[in-house]
Parts: C-alpha cells; sequence; structure tokens
C-alpha cells in the first residue's frame, strides 16, 4: 500500500473536514428568517400588575443576595403592544436622555432607569460608497429588544410588584465635551424620606459606563436594597451584515466557578436555566465582533442567572450583588460597571478577568492569542491588515520551516519515484500484495519513508487553525480595506478573484507534488482545488488571503527544497569514483 500518499490525502482531508465543520457551525442562517429592519420608534415598557403567581425576590435577614426569580422577569413588564405606537410616540421624548460621547451615543430611558440603546460610532452597520450609519449594538424597537436593565430590589427596592420607578434628570440630553474626560449623568428620585441618585457615569474614548446608585437615608428607618444587573434579548439575529456567509457563536456567557469561560446559547437556556455564585464574575451576550456585559464589584459575592421567560421569545442574563444597608442619617453606593462594545482583547482582560476569552478562539487559544499578538504588532508598523496578515503568513512559513522541510524533501523524493512506481503498476496490475511487497522493497532501496512528511505536516496544522481563528474573531479587521478590490476583509471577496487565485495556487502545487498510483486517490486529489475554490467564495476575504498566500510560499519553499536535491543529485553523478 502507498502509505505516504495515503496520510497525504487523510492530511488534506482532516483538514477540508475540520473546515465544512467550522462552517456547519457557522453557517448563516439568516435567509431562513424574516428579515429584521431596524426602527427609529423607541417602545417604552409599561409595568403590569403582577399575577398571583409571580415569585418576587425579597431580601430576608440572611447576608446573602436574594436570587432573580424563575418564572418571570424582575421586574414585571410588558412592552407596548404594535397598534399603540401612536399613542406613545407622543409621549416618548419627556422618557428618554440620550448621553452622546466621542465612541459611542446611549439612550436611557428614566422608567427604570434602563440603557434601551447604544450606538457605537467607530463602527459603521455597514460599507459602502457613501459610507455607513454607526452601528446599533443595543435596541428596542417593535420587531426585536436587546437592552440593559438595572435597580434595586428587596425591602425598600425601587422595582416592585407594582412596577417600576419612574427617575428624573435636569435635561433630556448631555454630551461629553472636548475638554471633558469623564461625564456623570443623574437620575433622581425621591423616595419616602430617602434621595436616590442613579448615576451613568462615562469617560473618553471608552466602551464601558458605570452604574451606580448614591443613597442618602434621610428618614428615621434603616433602608435596605439589593442591586440587580440584567441584559434582556429575544432571540434575534444580529443587526449586521453577513461576514463572508460566517455567522459565529451568539449567546451568553459568564465567568462559573468551576470554569472560567462558560457558554450557554439561547437553546441551552430554553432546556434548562442556569444559576451560579462567584466572587466577582461577569455575564455577557455574546455576538460576532461585540459584545456586552454586566461587571459586578471584584470583591464581593454575586449571584448570577441564565433564563428564558416562560411562553416569551425573552432571555435574561443577570446578577445580583449584595444587600445594601443604610443606616437612619447616613448615605450609601453601590456600583457595578457595564460593556457594550467591539471585543477589545486589551481593554476586555482589564475589565475582569477572564472576560478576554469572549473573543473565542476555541481550544487553540493558547497559540492564537501570540499569533494576535504578533499580528496586532505588525499593524503597528504598517498600519494595515491586509499586509499584516501577508507578513505574518510569511514570518510562520520561515518559523515553521525545519517541520515543512522535511515533508517537502519527502514529497520531493517520492515524486523522483513517480516513474519506477508507475512500472510497478503496469507491471503488477491488479496483484495489490504483490504490489505494495514491490513498492515496500523500492522505499527501502531508494531509502525513502512514505510516511517521513505526514508528521511535520499535522504539526503545522495548529498553528494553521489558530490563525484562522485569529482572522475570523478579530473585530479590528472588520470593514478594514486591503488593496485595489478589497475594502473589507470581513467580508467576501465581491468578485472572486482571491478564492480564483487560491484555487490555481492548490493546482499548481498538485503538479509539483506526487500524484497517488490509485485512480480514485487521484480523482480526490484532482478534484479538492476546485471543491476548495467553491468552499472559499463565502469566505472573509482576510482568510482567503491567508490561505492563498501560504499556498504560494508553499510552492516556492518545495520548488526551493526540489532545487536544493537536483542540485545534490547532480553533484553526486559528476564525483569522479575512486580505484
Amino acid at each position: 500500500m502507498d502509505w505516504k500518499k495515503s496520510l497525504n490525502i487523510a492530511a488534506i482531508g482532516l483538514v477540508a473536514w475540520l473546515l465544512v465543520v467550522e462552517w456547519n457551525q457557522f453557517q448563516d442562517n439568516a435567509a431562513s428568517q424574516i428579515p429584521v429592519q431596524q426602527s427609529a420608534v423607541m417602545i417604552p415598557d409599561a409595568p403590569q400588575v403582577a399575577s398571583s403567581n409571580t415569585e418576587l425576590a425579597q431580601i430576608s435577614g440572611q447576608s446573602a443576595a436574594p436570587e432573580l426569580p424563575t418564572n418571570d422577569e424582575l421586574p414585571t413588564l410588558v412592552d407596548t403592544p404594535v397598534e399603540e405606537l401612536a399613542a406613545v410616540e407622543t409621549k416618548l421624548d419627556t422618557r428618554l436622555v440620550v448621553v452622546t460621547t466621542d465612541t459611542i451615543e446611549v439612550t436611557i430611558d428614566t422608567l427604570g432607569g434602563d440603557i434601551v440603546q447604544v450606538k457605537l460610532f467607530e463602527h459603521l452597520n455597514k460599507m459602502d460608497k457613501d459610507g455607513g450609519d454607526p452601528f446599533t449594538l443595543l435596541t428596542r424597537t417593535s420587531r426585536n429588544e436587546y437592552i440593559a436593565q438595572s435597580g434595586l430590589i428587596g425591602k425598600n427596592g425601587t422595582d416592585t410588584r407594582e412596577g417600576r420607578a419612574r427617575y428624573t434628570a435636569s435635561a433630556s440630553s448631555f454630551a461629553l465635551d472636548p475638554d471633558q474626560a469623564t461625564l456623570n449623568v443623574d437620575l433622581t428620585l425621591n423616595q419616602n424620606g430617602v434621595r436616590l441618585v442613579k448615576r451613568f457615569s462615562f469617560s473618553r474614548s471608552e466602551y464601558v459606563i458605570g452604574v451606580s446608585y448614591l443613597i442618602n437615608n434621610s428618614s428615621y428607618e434603616p433602608w435596605e436594597a439589593t442591586f440587580y444587573g440584567q441584559i434582556k434579548r429575544d432571540s434575534h439575529q444580529p443587526l449586521v451584515e453577513s461576514s463572508g456567509g460566517i455567522s459565529p457563536y451568539l449567546g451568553a456567557a459568564l465567568r462559573e466557578p468551576e470554569k472560567n469561560f462558560a457558554k450557554h446559547d439561547f437553546s441551552d437556556i430554553e432546556e434548562a436555566s442556569v444559576k451560579t455564585s462567584i466572587e466577582g464574575g461577569w455575564v455577557a451576550m455574546v455576538q460576532h465582533y461585540f459584545i456586552s456585559a454586566w461587571i459586578p464589584p471584584a470583591d464581593q459575592l454575586n449571584h448570577f442567572s441564565l433564563r428564558k421567560l416562560s411562553g416569551q421569545d425573552i432571555y435574561l442574563l443577570g446578577f445580583t450583588g449584595e444587600k445594601i444597608a443604610v443606616a437612619p442619617g447616613a448615605s450609601g453606593e453601590y456600583g457595578a460597571q457595564f460593556y457594550v462594545g467591539p471585543k477589545d482583547q486589551d481593554k476586555l482582560e482589564a475589565l475582569a478577568p477572564y472576560l478576554d476569552l469572549t473573543v473565542d478562539y476555541g481550544f487553540l487559544w493558547m497559540l492564537a492569542k501570540p499569533i494576535f499578538a504578533a499580528m496586532q504588532a505588525i499593524h503597528n508598523v504598517l498600519g494595515n491588515w491586509g499586509w499584516s496578515i501577508i507578513l505574518l503568513t510569511i514570518g510562520i512559513k520561515v518559523l515553521l520551516y525545519p517541520l515543512s522541510a522535511a515533508s517537502l524533501r519527502s514529497m520531493a523524493k517520492m515524486r523522483s519515484l513517480q516513474p519506477k512506481m508507475e512500472r510497478l503498476k503496469e507491471t503488477y496490475g491488479d496483484d495489490r500484495q504483490k504490489m505494495s511487497q514491490e513498492l515496500m522493497a523500492l522505499y527501502k532501496k531508494e531509502k525513502v519513508n512514505p510516511a517521513g512528511g505526514c508528521f511535520p505536516m499535522l504539526l503545522q496544522m495548529p498553528v494553521f487553525l489558530a490563525l484562522y481563528w485569529v482572522l475570523l474573531e478579530s473585530v479590528e479587521i472588520r470593514h478594514s480595506p486591503w488593496i485595489f478590490w478589497i475594502h473589507d476583509l470581513s467580508a467576501k471577496d465581491p468578485y472572486f478573484i482571491l478564492p480564483l487565485i487560491m484555487g490555481a495556487s492548490m493546482m499548481l502545487m498538485q503538479k509539483m507534488q506526487p500524484m497517488p498510483t490509485d485512480p480514485t486517490q487521484a480523482m480526490v486529489m484532482k478534484v479538492m482545488p476546485i471543491a476548495f475554490t467553491f468552499f472559499f467564495m463565502i469566505f472573509p476575504s482576510g482568510l482567503v488571503l491567508y490561505w492563498t498566500v501560504n499556498n504560494l510560499l508553499s510552492m516556492f519553499q518545495q520548488w526551493y527544497v526540489n532545487r536544493q536535491l537536483e542540485t545534490a543529485s547532480v553533484g553526486k553523478k559528476g564525483t569522479p569514483s575512486k580505484k
């Protein structure tokens, strides 16, 4: 049996299989859904009297914080029906507060103090010749909902079974001035002699929003409540154009006591709610390139839950903190952070331990992280992600050359034996046993190991797959141009030029390598470049660029090794024999 060729085909088949698995996992299923159109109309939440079986967490005398209720959301809310939109539009302006910084525009509903819309100025919803609009990450419209809620529950909580508190603000709009580094927006509420200030804190060039409560207890009674924060979302697909036919993981993630990065998609949460408690921690909603996340105090025990509302397409990702107690005549404070923006590894890592793992490189993250760091360092010099991908690919090929050289030499030697192998095939025909015996004798005579080149190839595969994940997950590449017709490395090639070049390079590589003597194996090898060409037509052009450059470098390395072997062979033949 031709072990060398069989193992080569197995290695190629394994790479193809892994790519197919990833594509099937991330394939864009938006076509099977009704397209979601973004609406400019914001729909306020209206309070609803809870039914008798609604469970509202109350603070007991125990030190542990209450859990969020399992049968309904907290607080109990219902969206205004679509047919009532006309009636509420006139009241809308009096409830919404818009905050603008250099990076984000945040809309806050004074009913409950929820963040109901966030626009990212430095990231566009699409790329076109006229330029796109700021990307809307959080939104509350007649068709979908993705918002951040927070409040106080318990003995003196602002959010009760009867509804939610209505705060007041000094203005309907706030803006971070060019000479300001920070901006505080206060919503106030007077509660039976207790003055509550719900403060939203913003900083220049940041996507972190501080959410804190300042409590001034002027009453004669002790004041007690517990802070909760949650992300409320339906299961709609993100409002973003398809990235080369790929739609990666969409769902919840949090840190658990036994697992630093635990993922739970919508189907998992629908099947069973998740509850956990941990000191510090975080809970996030993850999608391609962007996340939103609640980060409670790191030095307190926090209780997290993921759940789906019964009979509704609403998922709640939340936490409750430790009890806040303020004595009569005293003051107190509680604060948490809410991140809403791109999956920036450095910023996420600084916010909370392991939050940067939401940039999901899978099981190869230990390889992917240094690869991304190297690509980022190259970009800091070149200023172009396309050329950074090319230079990084060259660097990786150079570093792995000692491994690949053994494989290339083995293939070159096998190619030189191709005529002899063909004669053996003609001589022994269908006698596979005799054919295998003669092949092994030939390999032994020529000192060729048929499996010598496969192991080095397999060692390189984790590096290539890690780089694949880096290019897929890096928000920095989104909407980044390269040259000429490639205006977005995260989108597919609009003219399919790179996939065609990649397919042609695979065909040329095959001509430089020995073809299997088995007709079936030879047919698979010939079809592979065509299949890969069509396969890569829907991939982001940054990935196709990497694969194409890798193929071209492999061809050059194969040519170089062939040239060395030919030179060595000619030198041996030209050496006069000694008598």
